[in-house]
């Protein structure tokens, strides 16, 4: 079995790392094959820019059996599809997992939600992902081909993580009353990948996140006491030097459900609090 990967960033290299003996051939595309730390392992490495592409990324396709698509879109849409379309339609490919965000949700203020909400994006890029979804989904619908949709919460793992941010000394601890965030651990996004490829459901919508939705303040504050780090002083939210991005982030409030991916695929999170994922990126020094 084959595994094609469009976009080998940070939760992508992961579920590499964690699957790579389930396949026999592994190719994955970067923006720059020549950089330091590209690639690892056996991972066959393709070029794929904005402005060329590996010519033998449609004849990798052509024998490939999963594809994970962690590419983000471009201003036009999702350029995987825009340019290998036809090559995954005629392909044997089975299973089709596509990285989104829980930022199509926008604010619910609070709330607790589930798959069954409506989105409601705030944020620009968020109403492209909403389309990039639906293009997804519309093809699995078209083929029979398996295709997942995987709405992931903040990302944290070895290196990116609160820690971090604190001895790089980039941490803030912004106050703003009422604010939640749900989070998810790199490896728990790859244990919820891999039990759906041995579950796969055409159609699927899944929130991969933690159970425990928490104001930010709090975790910088466990991260610091774990790492006995120094704390930031508090800032109001309203007063913070924030880039606009960041800023968008906490016009968002919410709290996300991840039952599906438990009753459905049986996932059994290794982390389901932040507090269990600091306290084991301290334990095996991988912070």
């Amino acid at each position: 079995m084959n595994l094609f990967v469009f976009g080998l960033g940070f939760t992508a290299r992961r579920f590499v790392e964690r699957a790579s003996g389930r396949f026999d051939r592994i190719r994955a595309t970067v923006t720059d094959t020549t950089r330091p730390g590209a690639g690892f392992g056996d991972v066959v490495l393709r070029g794929f820019g904005p402005d060329a592409d590996d010519e033998r990324i449609a004849a990798d396709l052509a024998d490939t059996d999963v594809l994970l698509v962690s590419a983000p879109p471009g201003r036009e849409g999702d350029t995987v599809l825009a340019r290998y379309r036809e090559a995954i339609e005629k392909s044997r490919i089975g299973w089709i997992g596509y990285l989104s965000t829980i930022g199509i949700y926008g604010d619910q203020q609070g709330a607790w939600i589930d798959e069954t909400t409506q989105p409601n994006p705030t944020k620009g890029r968020s109403h492209g992902r909403i389309a990039v979804e639906k293009a997804w989904l519309d093809l699995g619908a078209r083929t029979g081909k398996a295709v997942q949709v995987f709405r992931l919460s903040g990302i944290y793992g070895p290196g990116r993580n609160p820690i971090v941010k604190l001895r790089e000394g980039k941490s803030q601890r912004i106050i703003k009353p009422g604010q939640v965030f749900n989070r998810i651990h790199v490896d728990d996004i790859a244990t919820t990948l891999l039990a759906s490829i041995d579950r796969p459901r055409n159609g699927a919508i899944y929130n991969v996140t933690d159970d425990e939705p928490t104001a930010p303040q709090v975790v910088t504050e466990y991260a610091a006491g774990l790492a006995d780090l120094p704390l930031p002083p508090e800032i109001d939210f309203e007063t913070a030097d924030l880039s606009p991005m960041a800023r968008s982030f906490y016009g968002e409030n919410k709290r996300v459900r991840n039952r599906l991916i438990r009753e459905e695929l049986g996932v059994d999170l290794a982390y389901p609090t932040y507090r269990e994922g600091l306290a084991a990126l301290v334990a095996d020094a991988s912070i």
